[in-house]
């Protein structure tokens, strides 16, 4: 049965929680034109629709016209299918695909966040101009990424900073002020999931981290996995940040501002990894043995 993440940013669309079962509520227009145009579905087909806010709800098409279709609001599924453990990850923004790739994948395994980062050796230094463009197409493949495998919520992507300015703050905003962190995480996301980052699932990425982990190039000097990790991924809810460099790497400036800010170096197997595979073995690899670490 077809996914389709049913965004909520108007009044025209609100969230799904707040109408009753056997409504109809009007559907997207891209909702509209991916389902009925591209994929040719007809009136009493049925699909998923989720909101980002957990759970999700069988629809049944009731009527389609040009550009605009409804569907009534068959049954509720609150099924959780989020990773036992909440991530944001520190990326370095690369080329094209090779991005495209990275986000889909972290995506897949879990991730809660992806804060988009340039560095000194990054290849991609966006312009003011870009940023909200490319903001949405990567949140969009996320969320696309979301309707392929299942996920009712989707990893908010966080706009672009450079390196040293994430590692010298601590928050987006002030900890003890709860609605100043939901206003200012919603100033760096982009408009398709603003109102998603108002949500108690997200407000984790305001608070710090239980470990802060760096990716780094294998080294004889330095242990394969930080002692405190394990420890760390028996707790209820673990949340970890992680910091992933471009292909060229990390500046030796940037790597001692990392330590200095907590980042412990993790070296995951013999070989060096490419800037969009770590975060897939990254992600995999704690939740693997997270998933041990329950035994």
């Amino acid at each position: 049965m077809r996914r389709f993440f049913y965004a909520t940013n108007t009044d025209e669309y609100p969230q799904l929680s707040t109408r009753a079962l056997g409504d109809s509520v009007e559907l997207t227009e891209a909702i509209t034109h991916h389902w009925c145009r591209v994929l040719r579905a007809n009136i009493n087909d049925k699909g998923i629709l989720f909101d980002g806010f957990g759970g999700e709800y069988q629809v049944q098409l009731q009527s389609i016209r040009k550009k605009q279709a409804t569907a009534t609001l068959l049954s509720y599924h609150d099924d959780n299918r989020t990773a036992p453990i909440r991530t944001k990850i520190g990326l370095v923004v690369s080329r094209g695909e090779r991005m495209d790739y990275a986000i889909q994948k972290s995506t897949e395994l879990g991730v809660t966040a992806i804060q988009l980062l340039s560095s000194q050796h990054g290849e991609v230094n966006l312009k003011p101009a870009q940023v909200e463009k490319k903001l949405a197409h990567w949140q969009q493949i996320a969320i696309a990424a979301c309707e392929q495998c299942g996920l009712n919520r989707p990893p908010l992507i966080l706009a672009p900073m450079p390196l040293n300015q994430w590692l010298s703050q601590e928050s987006y905003a002030i900890k003890e002020d709860h609605t100043a962190n939901s206003h200012a995480l919603a100033s760096v996301v982009s408009p398709i999931v603003s109102i998603l980052s108002h949500d108690h699932y997200y407000q984790i990425l305001n608070s710090s981290a239980d470990l802060r982990l760096q990716l780094s190039v294998p080294a004889k000097d330095q242990p394969k996995m930080p002692t405190a990790l394990k420890s760390v991924l028996a707790k209820d809810e673990p949340y970890l940040e992680l910091l992933i460099g471009p292909e060229g790497g990390l500046s030796k400036e940037e790597c001692e501002q990392a330590e200095r800010q907590g980042f412990l170096p993790w070296q995951i197997g013999e070989r060096v990894l490419r800037t969009e595979t770590a975060p897939v073995i990254a992600l995999a690899t704690l939740q693997a043995l997270s998933q041990l670490s329950a035994y």
